[in-house]
This record gives structure tokens, sequence and C-alpha cells, in this order.
């Protein structure tokens, strides 16, 4: 590697591909679009070479692009290892990692960051604390569990937070709903509707807490623990939901029922992992984070990256 080439050239160029964008790639690495074009044209005029065509949707690499994103894919797995066994030699390969979640539909990148995560440290015993869990960070602070995917972050002695992603919830109902005629729902919309929820309280649904509640909007209920039980109910019309996007994606494919933006800008909600502070510093833990958020990103449409992420 050449004296002027750092990570975070790297790091821009995996960014691009990941995002599609210049604009999008400067938001996923938290810098203006400025300063990430200024960076790009010093790459491009050290190299002497254009990195990608301009004006192409997604980003279309050239060669010296493609030359410097495989050197990026090469790099940071290596780097990952190195600190990877260097915290085994320091810290021990053995440890515990029991999950906590308080969201339904988690399991669908959870369970493929395990799998991931597994064969790293094969020491490590990880596991799924049994259950959805409505305090899933009392679990952590009665050392029931050690890490715990939570929606908000609630300032807590003894817990540190780290941003996992942000992705985007929809409305969906049945095609022939009237509703289905509407690009954008708003508050009042869902006022004669039935709400289907999963059966938890309503602090803990963004829907109610972002929009209905603070519109004094209090919808008749119907609930299920199934993600897939509440898009039959919807998609049968006894009502209507928000679920993240890419939950109900496989269900809009097949055209059994229609997804619709939630206000005007669009319903965001977002995952935090909690840890317990005294062990923030086990490199376990920073790795399943880790691989959660590109196992997540790689596989999940719509998600979008937290401040500090």
């Amino acid at each position: 590697m050449s004296n002027f080439l750092e990570f975070r050239h790297l790091k821009t160029m995996q960014a691009l591909a990941q995002t599609g964008s210049v604009s999008a790639a400067a938001e996923h690495l938290f810098v203006t679009q400025s300063a990430l074009s200024h960076q790009i044209r010093a790459l491009e005029e050290h190299y002497q070479s254009s990195l990608f065509e301009r004006k192409s949707s997604p980003i279309r690499f050239t060669v010296a692009g493609e030359r410097l994103l495989q050197l990026a894919n090469e790099v940071f797995p290596l780097v990952a290892a190195a600190e990877r066994e260097i915290a085994q030699i320091v810290q021990g390969e053995a440890g515990e990692l029991r999950v906590a979640v308080e969201c339904h539909t988690c399991f669908d990148w959870l369970m493929p960051a395990m799998d991931t995560f597994r064969p790293l440290w094969p020491q490590v015993e990880l596991d799924i604390v049994s259950g959805f869990h409505a305090d899933p960070v009392g679990l952590l602070l009665s050392h029931k569990a050690d890490l715990a995917i939570v929606s908000e972050v609630e300032e807590q002695m003894g817990i540190e937070h780290q941003p996992l992603f942000a992705y985007e919830m929809v409305g969906i109902c049945a095609k022939d709903h009237p509703l289905a005629a509407k690009s954008i729902w708003q508050a009042e919309d869902f006022a004669d509707e039935t709400l289907i929820t999963y059966p938890v309280p309503d602090e803990m649904l963004d829907l109610m807490r972002k929009v209905l509640i603070p519109a004094g909007i209090n919808p008749s209920r119907r609930s299920s623990e199934l993600t897939v039980a509440i898009i039959q109910l919807v998609s049968s019309r006894r009502g209507i939901a928000a679920l993240p996007y890419w939950t109900v994606m496989p269900y809009l494919e097949k055209g059994y029922v229609v997804a619709r933006q939630v206000g005007d800008t669009p319903l965001q909600s977002e995952l935090y992992a909690a840890i317990r502070s005294e062990e923030k510093g086990h490199q376990y833990l920073q790795d399943f984070c880790r691989i959660v958020k590109e196992r997540s990103f790689a596989s999940l449409p719509g998600l979008s990256p937290l401040s500090g992420a």
C-alpha cells in the first residue's frame, strides 16, 4: 500500500459500492457530500484515473476503482481477523454471549449474524435468551443476558449503547383496501381502521409513539405474535399494520399486500446494542456488533446508518 492510500479511502470505496451513490456514501460515512467528493478527486488525481463512471446509477467502477474496491474487500477482513486473534491472546478465547431482544422482527437479521459469528469465536457460548422481552436491559443488569437489542437509548448507570442501524417502517394494507390508493399515509388515516400489532405496550410501537399518540389517535386493535399472521390478517382486510420494510418486502413481491410511506418524512425506527459498561472492552462483543451491522447492510433493504455507528 502506498503512503498516500489510507483506510479511510478504502472505506470510501466500500461505501460507494454498498450505497450506489456519492450522496448515500457520504451519509453512510457521516461526512458531507462535498468532503467525500474532495477525497474522491484527490484519489483520482493521485492515480491519474477516474474511479467510477460519472452519471451512472448505481455507480459503475472503472478498472482502477474495481482494483481499489478489491483491495478494501481483502484488507478489512484481514484487519478484523488480526484484531480478533490479538484479543483472543490477551483476553482469552472463551466467553458467554447471551442475546436478549425486544423486537419481534429481529430474527430476520440476528440468526445470519450469529451463524457468521460462531466459527470466528468457537469458544464463546452464544445463545438467545428465550422469548420476547419487554425489558431486555433489566436482563443485562441482573446478568441474565450479555447483550440486548433495543429500539431506544435510555441512559442507565452501567449500560453502554452502540448504534446498529435505522430502518423504514411502512404501512401495509390489502391491495383492494381504500388506503391502497394513497401513496403517503398520515396519522388521521389510521383513526377509523383496525391496527394489527404485536402484543406489546404502545410505548414499544414506533407508529404509536412517534405518529399516532402525538396526533391524539388511538385506533381499535388486534394483535398477533407472528409476522406472517399479521400479513395474513392484513391481506384478508381484517386491518392494517406498520412493519419494517425488509420484513414485508417478500410479501410485496408476491402481491399479498401493498406498502405505503407513513408520514411526509418516512417513519424511521432504530436499533441499538446495549451491553454492560464493564464488558465493553470484550472483543467478541464488539465483533458481534460489527458482524450484525455488516450482515444487515449487505442483506436487508431500506437500512440507513445511525450516528456513531
